[in-house]
């Protein structure tokens, strides 16, 4: 699937929006005719960007992390604004700034009834377990590898009914708390989950309060992936895990009313929609 990506892309310019490769990038409106961009500018998306090697680029006039080959990646949150800003400065001296025009979302609302009350509104003795396993993950994401494994396609790490979409607003007990920053697949428990992408393990929890078992894998550049309520973990932190390896077992630890597994994304602090970075469900990768 392909459709027409804003006019700050360049014109007439068509992407696939869900293969994560630079394969074939828009061309760029500057002077030294160096930046190419690839992707969907929108709310939870990821875009990645190419640039000669030894340019510099900011997001929002914070540095980006370019690798060696001059291929960098920057990402969108659920609130993003419609206008992001992202500035190359070119070996030569010559810079080029370019306004990202971020397609705005619309977003569900999902009420989730029966759960435990001491899960919705956790008691003050809860509070210090949950501040500091938020921290870990925190921690975690902060993680800026110069390793480029977001480059190539990722798959789903579990295939079943989606149970759960990015961006909703979750009514847990009839009390609205924070969006759901993920994808949810129903699953049975023991469900092998694999890596969607190759990357390294930068968590591993077995029991966390509101996420139980718990893996985040590192693909680079501040692209990370979180499984949540894993029954089974089989990797340890900083092991090295290619595409489709298997890496936990669906469970229904932590906070969840059944087993499932949640995959999550983020590009550091920004929460991505990882729907966005795979084909259909059941669609082959090549």
């Amino acid at each position: 699937m392909s459709r027409r990506v804003p006019y700050v892309l360049g014109l007439g310019c068509w992407i696939a929006f869900w293969s994560l490769s630079l394969a074939p990038a828009c061309p760029a409106w500057s002077a030294e005719g160096g930046l190419t961009l690839s992707g969907k500018p929108q709310q939870g998306g990821i875009l990645f960007g190419k640039v000669p090697a030894g340019s510099r680029v900011l997001f929002e006039g914070q540095p980006v992390r370019v690798a060696n080959t001059g291929q960098f990646v920057i990402g969108f949150g659920r609130s993003e604004p419609a206008r992001t800003e992202l500035t190359v400065h070119y070996p030569s001296g010559a810079s080029e700034r370019r306004t990202l025009r971020i397609e705005q979302r619309k977003y569900d609302v999902q009420r989730i009834d029966g759960l435990p009350d001491r899960q919705v509104t956790p008691s003050a003795e809860d509070l210090p377990r949950i501040r500091k396993e938020a921290a870990l993950i925190r921690e975690s994401r902060r993680r800026d590898d110069p390793r480029t494994d977001f480059l190539g396609h990722f798959i789903w790490p579990v295939e079943g009914r989606v149970s759960g979409v990015y961006g909703s607003q979750r009514v847990l007990n009839g009390k609205p708390k924070r969006p759901h920053y993920g994808v949810d697949v129903a699953a049975g428990t023991g469900t092998p989950v694999r890596a969607p992408a190759t990357g390294t393990v930068s968590l591993v929890h077995a029991d966390m309060y509101f996420t139980g078992g718990t893996v985040m894998l590192d693909h680079g550049h501040g692209v990370s992936s979180i499984f949540i309520h894993l029954s089974e973990i089989h990797v340890a932190p900083e092991q090295r895990v290619e595409r489709g390896e298997i890496i936990a077992e669906v469970g229904a630890t932590g906070r969840a009313t059944g087993p499932h597994l949640h995959w999550g994304m983020n590009w550091f602090e920004r929460r991505l929609d990882p729907q966005l970075t795979v084909q259909p469900m059941g669609a082959a990768v090549h």
